[in-house]
């Protein structure tokens, strides 16, 4: 079971604007949402490199892993029904280029079916310290769609010191 885990969700709407850009989910802070746990404070307001965010600012879209690992990422993200065709989703590392331009990984995309989308996944990855994560998602309707409901999963071990 691992033993470093930060399990977020938002449970209230977020309006995703019509276009070719993706969206860098939001989640908020702490543990008043009913889901959200993160003993090691990887999504924390007090962010490692310094600065102090806010929900619903971007940064509070932002996984700061605590340890290099490979770990496993997981989002579940449920959309309203829309007028789109399809939706899609990625992990990011470093999505708001802080440090370094965005590097996507595990982009989805999915076939638009009647009523609205629900949508989960997983991914396994290296994580750093210094190298934040997120979710982001679009969409191809003409006008913006809201997302009800999303989870950010990260979990993972560290091998023990052999020594």
């Amino acid at each position: 079971m691992p033993n470093h885990v930060c399990s977020l969700i938002a449970r209230s709407p977020q309006l995703i604007p019509a276009g070719p850009n993706y969206t860098l989910l939001r989640f908020p802070y702490g543990s008043t949402t009913g889901e959200s746990y993160d003993a090691d404070g990887m999504h924390n307001p007090a962010q490692p490199d310094g600065v102090t965010s806010a929900y619903p600012d971007l940064r509070s879209g932002l996984i700061w892993p605590a340890h290099d690992a490979w770990a496993q990422l997981y989002a579940m993200v449920q959309w309203e029904d829309g007028t789109y065709d399809e939706v899609r989703d990625r992990f990011t590392r470093d999505p708001l280029a802080l440090f370094g331009p965005p590097d996507s990984t595990c982009t989805e995309d999915y076939a638009a079916t009647p009523g609205g989308q629900y949508r989960s996944k997983s991914w396994g990855m290296f994580v750093h310290p210094g190298v934040p994560l997120g979710l982001m998602v679009r969409h191809n309707a003409s006008t913006a769609v809201a997302v009800t409901l999303a989870e950010f999963k990260l979990a993972y071990h560290l091998d023990p010191d052999p020594a």
